[in-house]
């Protein structure tokens, strides 16, 4: 039982990975893919779909597919969600336009949002409250995993085939992962009546997220940052995001039960997870533009240049651990955010030689992207370890899966606000080049002038990097402020959440009484996407 538990869990973090993978494999294939659809490297905001909708779907299917797993069982759930996320890659290996590319990553995401919450809920089924925490740190660290190696994983695939071979690829490894999932996954659903889903709450919040990236997306950013149906479209999804807000306050089931949670230090920590994500895929995905339309390298150096932060961000995930441990989650939290502010502030002022410029011995893209990449490692245990800390023992896995939502949610809305902010601005700050025409001047002349163009357009792009980097600095200085806002150090006694001192207790029906008053001597039973972890009482 116990190597067969091991092997089921393995499976599920082999899928975790697969789709994480997947999730950050685009941002070092992006100029490629944009050449092989025939889009202009100028014209890169109309690919921006395709990165937000794999987000997208990821984060609005996550709660409820969630959910759908306690009703019907982990085995069931998880193969419909790898052969969905089969047919997601043969609709982007076989895409020749934006939209339909868009299409196969959306089914892609939605598939790969279940994976991690139901194998989350898997580790709940399995592991007793004592060992759980160390089966869902494995989990969580397959999914941070996948964002070091997503992006190296393309950037090698594609330097020796086409972009097209990497989701041709996961076709293989989807069959090794079902046959893995139905030798280990246990296909019952356990004892006890079915658990509720939201189905309501999780389309508000995947309408409300629908309607927040389609009123960015600008295909047209010439004249303004937000498309002419931006602002109404925003104010939608606003309206709708209150209203899911509402129900879930008054829903009998819900996807994220708060009951006897302090709420305030726990949302601070969330957005802390929110805006860390944001920060991430800015990085993820404007340090290889900068490296591929800035420093003319291609895709393979592109994603070396990435790795110094890349490297630095798993290294400095385990040290957060460790100091969090000694000193409580919220001087790490801070200090990570604080420390990638100065980061950010410091890749802004990248000269435009840039490739020579050095501290001393040490080239200064190196060390610019390790301190970043050191500062928003060092958030990651800190912000799971608080969460954890927030909630009681028997929400553990839905906490674990809050802080992930966050972070893509960040990564899903940063991305999309901030390419079409940077998108307009370059081309507002091009408005007025005109390319030079050859045939009305001698060729030595028309050498010239295109040089002078070529180093204007150099210019828009830097300033737009520039000002990204900015904004991205301001996020982590604000991620800094809702770290200190947290409350509680963590160690000891200063536990916000109930006591727990080891033992094991069964799972209990609601007896009338309030939840705050006695989990510590008992279980509040969990609703909504609280039942990850297992069976409602």
């Amino acid at each position: 039982m116990r190597s067969r538990r091991r092997v089921a869990i393995g499976a599920g973090g082999a899928v975790v990975l697969l789709a994480a993978l997947d999730a950050y494999v685009v941002t070092t294939i992006l100029v490629p893919v944009v050449k092989d659809l025939g889009i202009a490297v100028n014209r890169l905001e109309r690919v921006t779909p395709v990165l937000s909708g794999f987000l997208l779907g990821y984060v609005a299917a996550m709660p409820l597919l969630g959910q759908l797993s306690d009703r019907f069982g982990r085995r069931p759930l998880l193969q419909a969600c790898l052969v969905f996320f089969a047919v997601g890659s043969v609709v982007t290996a076989v895409a020749g336009d934006v939209p339909l590319l868009t299409t196969g990553r959306v089914v892609q995401g939605v598939a790969g949002g279940a994976l991690l919450p139901v194998t989350m809920a898997l580790a709940g089924d399995l592991w007793d409250e004592r060992q759980r925490p160390v089966v869902l740190g494995a989990v969580g660290a397959a999914q941070e995993l996948g964002s070091v190696l997503g992006p190296l994983y393309g950037a090698g695939i594609a330097a020796v085939m086409e972009w097209r071979a990497i989701f041709w690829i996961n076709l293989p490894l989807v069959l090794l992962a079902m046959v893995a999932v139905q030798y280990a996954v246990p296909g019952g659903r356990g004892e006890g009546p079915r658990p509720g889903v939201d189905v309501v709450g999780g389309l508000l919040l995947a309408l409300g997220l629908g309607l927040l990236v389609a009123g960015v997306y600008n295909p047209e950013p010439q004249e303004s940052a937000l498309p002419p149906w931006g602002v109404p479209v925003l104010v939608a999804g606003a309206v709708v995001l209150a209203v899911f807000v509402v129900w879930e306050v008054k829903a009998r089931t819900r996807l994220l039960d708060l009951s006897g949670v302090r709420r305030g230090p726990l949302l601070a920590t969330l957005g802390v997870s929110l805006l860390s994500g944001a920060a991430l895929m800015v990085t993820l995905v404007d340090v290889v533009l900068v490296a591929q339309t800035v420093l003319d390298k291609d895709t393979t150096e592109g994603a070396l240049l990435l790795t110094r932060f890349l490297v630095a961000l798993p290294v400095a995930a385990v040290a957060g651990g460790v100091v969090a441990r000694r000193f409580g989650e919220r001087w790490p939290m801070a200090a990570g955010m604080a420390v990638a502010a100065a980061g950010y502030l410091l890749i802004a002022a990248w000269p435009a030689d840039l490739a020579s410029a050095s501290y001393g011995p040490l080239p200064r893209m190196d060390v610019d992207l390790v301190v970043t990449g050191l500062g928003l490692g060092l958030v990651i245990a800190p912000v799971s370890s608080a969460v954890l800390r927030f909630v009681p023992a028997a929400r553990h896995g839905v906490a674990s899966a809050a802080v992930v939502v966050a972070r893509m949610m960040g990564m899903l809305l940063g991305i999309s606000v901030l390419s079409a902010w940077g998108f307009y601005r370059f081309h507002r700050l091009t408005a007025d080049l005109q390319p030079p025409l050859p045939f009305l001047m001698s060729e030595d002349e028309f050498a010239r002038r295109m040089e002078v163009y070529n180093a204007a357009l150099d210019d828009a792009l830097r300033t737009e990097y520039q000002e990204i980097f900015w904004i991205t600095a301001g996020m982590c200085v604000l991620g800094a402020l809702l770290a200190l806002a947290a409350g509680g150090s963590g160690r000891g006694g200063d536990r916000t959440g109930p006591a727990d001192d080891g033992e094991i207790r069964p799972s209990s029906g609601h007896t009338g009484r309030d939840p705050g008053k006695d989990s510590a001597t008992r279980h509040v039973p969990t609703k909504g996407l609280g039942n990850i972890l297992g069976k409602e009482g």
